[in-house]
C-alpha cells in the first residue's frame, strides 16, 4: 500500500537531483556548442579542402607546371575512330564542373562561421550542418549519377563540335562520369529510309542507349546499329568520393550528438 508520509518526503531529494542532473547536462551542451561543434567543423573543413585540391584548375601561367592527366579508354586492338579535341576551343564536364561548385559552397558555409562565433542552439547547428550536407549530397550525386540524355541532345550538344577532324555523321560520341570512373560511349547509327514511319519510335532520355534506339534530327531518320562502351578508373575522383562519404558521416554524427540533448530540452528553444 501506498505510503503518503515516505512519497511526501522523497518528493525534495527527486527534485534536487533533477536539478543538479539537468545542470550538469546543461553543461555539457554548452560546450558541445562552445568548443565540440567547432572542433567539427574545422575537421570538417580540413577534409572538404582536400576534396577541394583533387579539383583544382590551373591557375594562369601554371599550366606547363601541372602533371597532364592521360587515360587510356579502350583496347590497342580496337581502331575505330582517330580523333583529337581541336585547340581552338575548351570543353569540361558538366559533372566535374557542378561537383566542384557544390564543393565550393559547402566549404564557403562553413567559413562563414569561425571559431569566434558562438552557436547559442542545437537548431542553429542543425540548420548549419543540413545546408552543408545538401550540398555535399548534390557534390557527390553528380559523379554517381550520369545525366539521362536524349539522342537528339548528344548530337547537337557541344562535345560533338570538339573534334579535330569533325565526327563522321554516322558516328555519336558522350563522355561521362561514372563513380569514379570516366566512361565514353560510341554509337555507330545508320539512316532510316523517308518512308519508314510504322515501326519509328523515337527513344527517350538514357545514359546509354542499345542499339535499335530511333531518333529524328533535320528531318532525318537514324537508327542505333551498334555501341561501343569503354571506361578507365580516375584515381583522384575516388578519392574526392571517399572525402565527400567522410564529411557526411562527420555531419551526421554531429546532428546525433545534438540529438542527444534534444529530449532533454523540451521546454526551451532548442
Amino acid at each position: 500500500m501506498l505510503n503518503p508520509q515516505r512519497s511526501l518526503s522523497e518528493l525534495p531529494k527527486m527534485s534536487s537531483t533533477s536539478q543538479v542532473e539537468r545542470a550538469v547536462l546543461e553543461e555539457e551542451f554548452n560546450w558541445l556548442l562552445r568548443e565540440e561543434v567547432h572542433a567539427v567543423l574545422k575537421q570538417l573543413q580540413d577534409v572538404l579542402k582536400e576534396a577541394s585540391r583533387r579539383f583544382a584548375l590551373p591557375s594562369p601561367g601554371l599550366e606547363t607546371q601541372l602533371k597532364q592527366e592521360n587515360f587510356i579508354l579502350g583496347s590497342s586492338t580496337s581502331q575505330l575512330l582517330h580523333f583529337q579535341f581541336r585547340d581552338d576551343k575548351q570543353w569540361k564536364l558538366q559533372q566535374i564542373q557542378d561537383a566542384r561548385n557544390h564543393l565550393n559552397q559547402a566549404l564557403h558555409l562553413l567559413s562563414c562561421r569561425d571559431e569566434t562565433y558562438h552557436f547559442k542552439t542545437g537548431a542553429e547547428v542543425n540548420k548549419l550542418m543540413d545546408a552543408v550536407m545538401l550540398q555535399l549530397t548534390r557534390a557527390r550525386n553528380r559523379l554517381t549519377t550520369p545525366a539521362s540524355l536524349t539522342l537528339p541532345e548528344l548530337a547537337t550538344g557541344g562535345l560533338m563540335k570538339m573534334f579535330n577532324p569533325p565526327m563522321p555523321g554516322d558516328v555519336m560520341v558522350n563522355f561521362y562520369i561514372n563513380l569514379s570512373k570516366l566512361c565514353l560511349t560510341v554509337y555507330q547509327l545508320h539512316v532510316l529510309p523517308p518512308n519508314t514511319t510504322k515501326n519509328f519510335k523515337p527513344a527517350g532520355s538514357s545514359v546509354v542507349h542499345n542499339p535499335g534506339a530511333m531518333f529524328e534530327l533535320n528531318n532525318n531518320r537514324f537508327e542505333v546499329s551498334h555501341v561501343h562502351k569503354v571506361e578507365c578508373v580516375v584515381p583522384w575522383l575516388s578519392d574526392a568520393l571517399v572525402f565527400f562519404t567522410i564529411s557526411l558521416q562527420l555531419c551526421q554524427q554531429l546532428k546525433d550528438k545534438i540529438s542527444v540533448f534534444s529530449s532533454f530540452w523540451n521546454s526551451r528553444s532548442f
